[in-house]
């Protein structure tokens, strides 16, 4: 199983979509061990929103879409909802 994952930095106001097979440890990853990347900037990260998918290309074509422009408004539309 892959998981498709969107990151919200409340503090910074950023998102970030990925996938993973282990989505807690991916989570971890972002927090606190990676030492590079666009992730460390912005810690910390909460997950907003997952989706499950049985195969990897099924996850990357989920993902590639969550951030495309239409995938984007999605996200942050679903932000200015939970802020409501």
């Amino acid at each position: 199983m892959f998981t498709v994952y969107v990151l919200y930095s409340i503090k910074f106001n950023k998102i970030y979509v990925g996938y993973t097979s282990d989505l807690e440890q991916r989570l971890l990853s972002h927090n606190a061990f990676a030492t590079k990347g666009y992730t460390i900037k912005y810690r910390p990260w909460e997950v907003l929103f997952t989706e499950q998918f049985g195969s990897k290309t099924e996850a990357t074509k989920r993902e590639k879409q969550l951030k495309s422009g239409v995938g984007r408004e999605m996200i942050w539309n679903l932000i200015r909802r939970n802020e409501s």
